[in-house]
């Protein structure tokens, strides 16, 4: 057996159920003598580099992941419902969470049972636990309960009703809030972290970290970057650097100034990475697309380099952007505004008329921007709205090519999903000014295949030189999601058959035959909820959302470290200079790969949870109002509600559905009551009173306007014909699209 790589030995502590140690490492690749101290070396090189992680007895695991046997602390416990945190963490952001299903002796018993008896847990309480599944989806299952310790929560301090200091989470699913210690100097509306000490009515909060007024400053982003252990500042020295670097000459480059390239982003665009020329080649097409050359600027191994991969992308917030790049970069040297020459990597692409790649070739070069465009300006010069210079020598042929594209678009089959998308829009002064609809443009399809080629030019490019590649991966959804998927559809009268081939293909055509439904988008959010998380790795498994066998990510290095790597694979595989990949710094994709993905799930629910919150600040000024809602799930114990036009979901709880009993139907997803047999189902349009709108939590509570207080008394539903079953109270699946198949500019 071969000595092994970085990437072997990752493999092996995430594939072995027990603590992996260095024994167990040399013992599993047969290592001996000489071979065992270059594995000692090895090992504290990854330690390092970051890679591993040293746990409790010099157990190891990965960097950022759970050991498989960890020490968790409780941070909350309904039932059979118990969350916990691993009680040491050093790895990137928040602890994770991990469900926590108990085990009684030889494994008898169920989630929250020991030996058939049920266990009962309170915050604060410590297991030991083996770990499985990974981020962010953590199932531990306990071996044995351990001496109490504390918990550690984070909250916003508020008043309770006797006007004592209490805490009160800022993660919605914790429902209770805790009294603060009388010694915590702290003041209502403060964001802080705390130790929970105590047990039962004696348990109570003691602040640990006052992180400020989150609400003064109107700038709620604040609360989700803490949560998640964002990275919100340099390191010292980083930015000095990144001036440095920035004003460093542009080096030995092709001339391609004479070319009018454009940009066509967002109005409030805070970066240009990406701009594009094309002309007719032919019967075909020539595309140009150049991408700010970062690698020039971010070399490996730098202080920029470090802190580029710690923070993995940047994270957009609608009051803020907490960019992966010092602004110096990322605003300035890297972002292709007119005016100056800019660095940049570029390929340039042969199309043939049906927009299918013939060739391509990948050049540094000299560019100048001919014009800053947003998509609505490019979109009005096209429509004869607007009038501009560059419409019949630039504009004219890139949508040309883009007809050509759309051809190879359509012949390829990728998901098409319409969701609309939410934006918050904020007054001068940083207030809720409105929610609005992201406007779906030509001009956004444009770009968005645009880059969707220049990616997969990208990818095809390093294979052929058989150079690493950071492959962006989605692949086809679980046979699981699909009879879960089918079994709504149903419901609805929806035909959808098991037997066929899964592509992208039969899911839209369901979304076709649906288009003119009111419940259009419940059914456009079950497909999307069927399909799995897209990720970055070295292996290549296909994008299965864009019906690409080769795909990766190079069209935005200022904001996605992992086209940094595509771009230093590129310079080095086509000798394009300085800045490429370090010898053997392939082997170690695998392990960034895992961490990138890591922190894009962080980005992608630190946005979603920032606009939630956005959206109840809009909100909490109609408090008691009257708004018209959407049902966007039901469960036993009351139905959950999207305020039309706008979003945010809240909770219609059944015990405030009156005096009637209502029986839920899991597989048709609606409450009905047993006298009247009036029925709640996904996808129906009711007015529904505001009772709250919760800034810290992003969280919205509803109740139907007829049913007088008197009436609303504890839950009564039936399921499965029996009265008095309380199931817990899981939060209602949310998210967005799979990076790669949801709306946006950058495929």
């Amino acid at each position: 057996m071969t000595f092994p790589d970085r990437d072997a030995i990752l493999d092996f502590i995430r594939q072995t159920p027990s603590a992996v140690g260095k024994r167990e490492i040399a013992r599993a690749f047969n290592l001996k003598g000489a071979e065992r101290e270059a594995l000692k070396a090895l090992l504290r090189e990854m330690e390092e580099e970051g890679l591993l992680a040293i746990g409790p007895g010099r157990m190891l695991h990965r960097a950022g992941g759970l050991p498989r046997v960890a020490v968790l602390t409780v941070v909350s416990s309904e039932g059979a419902r118990i969350l916990a945190v691993p009680e040491r963490w050093e790895g990137e952001g928040a602890p994770p969470k991990v469900l926590v299903a108990a085990a009684g002796p030889r494994g008898r018993g169920r989630a929250g049972h020991a030996g058939g008896r049920r266990e009962r847990f309170e915050a604060g309480d410590r297991i030991l636990a083996r770990i499985e599944g990974e981020a962010p989806r953590h199932l531990g299952t306990i071996i044995k309960r351990l001496a109490r310790g504390h918990a550690m929560l984070m909250g916003v301090v508020r008043k309770d009703a006797r006007g004592n200091l209490a805490l009160s989470p800022i993660d919605r699913r914790e429902r209770r809030q805790w009294p603060i210690h009388h010694g915590s100097e702290v003041v209502p509306g403060e964001l802080v972290r705390a130790e929970l000490k105590g047990s039962g009515a004696k348990a109570a909060a003691h602040v640990t970290d006052r992180l400020g007024d989150p609400f003064q400053g109107l700038s709620l982003s604040s609360i989700a970057i803490a949560a998640k252990g964002i990275p919100h500042s340099f390191p010292e020295g980083v930015e000095a650097d990144a001036e440095r670097m920035g004003q460093s000459a542009l080096g030995p480059r092709e001339d391609w100034t004479g070319i009018p390239f454009l940009t066509i982003d967002p109005p409030d665009a805070r970066d240009h990475d990406d701009a594009v020329w094309a002309e007719k080649d032919g019967d075909g097409w020539r595309l140009l697309v150049a991408i700010a050359d970062v690698s020039w600027y971010v070399r490996p191994g730098s202080p920029l380099d470090r802190s580029a991969f710690d923070r993995g992308n940047s994270v957009y917030f609608p009051d803020q952007v907490v960019p992966m790049l010092p602004e110096a970069l990322s605003a300035g040297a890297c972002s292709l505004k007119t005016g100056t020459d800019k660095a940049a990597l570029a390929a340039s692409i042969r199309l043939s008329a049906d927009g299918a790649i013939m060739g391509f070739s990948f050049h540094r070069a000299r560019i100048r921007i001919a014009e800053n465009l947003a998509y609505e300006t490019a979109q009005a010069i096209m429509d004869g709205h607007a009038d501009s210079p560059l419409k019949d020598a630039v504009l004219e042929p890139l949508w040309g090519c883009w007809r050509a594209l759309e051809k190879a678009r359509a012949a390829r089959g990728p998901l098409e999903l319409e969701l609309p998308e939410k934006r918050v829009v904020l007054d001068t002064e940083g207030r809720v000014a409105g929610i609005a609809v992201r406007e779906r443009l030509e001009a956004h399809r444009l770009i968005e295949d645009m880059m969707i080629a220049a990616n997969v030019a990208a990818a095809r490019a390093l294979e052929s030189r058989k150079a690493p590649v950071m492959y962006r991966c989605h692949e086809e959804p679980g046979r699981e999601k699909l009879v879960s998927l089918k079994a709504y559809l149903d419901t609805l009268g929806v035909n959808f058959a098991l037997g066929q081939v899964i592509t992208p293909a039969v899911f839209n055509r369901v979304i076709d035959r649906v288009r003119d439904r009111p419940d259009i988008q419940d059914i456009s959010e079950a497909v999307l909820r069927s399909q799995t998380q897209a990720y970055y790795a070295p292996r290549n498994t296909g994008h299965f959302g864009l019906q690409l066998g080769s795909y990766a990510h190079f069209t935005s290095p200022i904001r996605r470290y992992a086209d940094v790597c595509v771009h230093r694979a590129l310079v080095s595989a086509f000798r394009l200079g300085e800045g490429g990949l370090p010898d053997g710094a392939g082997d170690r994709f695998g392990a960034i790969g895992e961490h990138i993905s890591f922190t894009e799930r962080r980005a992608m629910e630190a946005e979603r949870e920032t606009l939630d919150r956005y959206i109840a600040r809009h909100l909490a000024d109609h408090v008691g109002e009257i708004v018209r809602a959407r049902i966007s799930g039901v469960k036993a114990f009351g139905f959950f509600a999207t305020v039309a036009d706008i979003g945010g979901d809240g909770l219609v709880p059944v015990s405030t559905l009156g005096a009637e009993r209502f029986r839920f139907d899991e597989a048709g997803r609606f409450l009905e009551g047993a006298e009247t047999g009036t029925r709640y189902a996904v996808g129906q349009y009711l007015d529904l009173r505001l009772e709250e709108a919760d800034p810290a939590t992003g969280s919205l509570r509803f109740s139907l306007p007829d049913v007088p207080p008197a009436e609303r008394k504890g839950p009564r539903f039936r399921r499965d014909g029996r009265d008095g079953q309380k199931p817990r109270a899981p939060l209602p699946r949310r998210g967005g699209p799979p990076p790669g198949v949801r709306r946006g500019r950058r495929g």
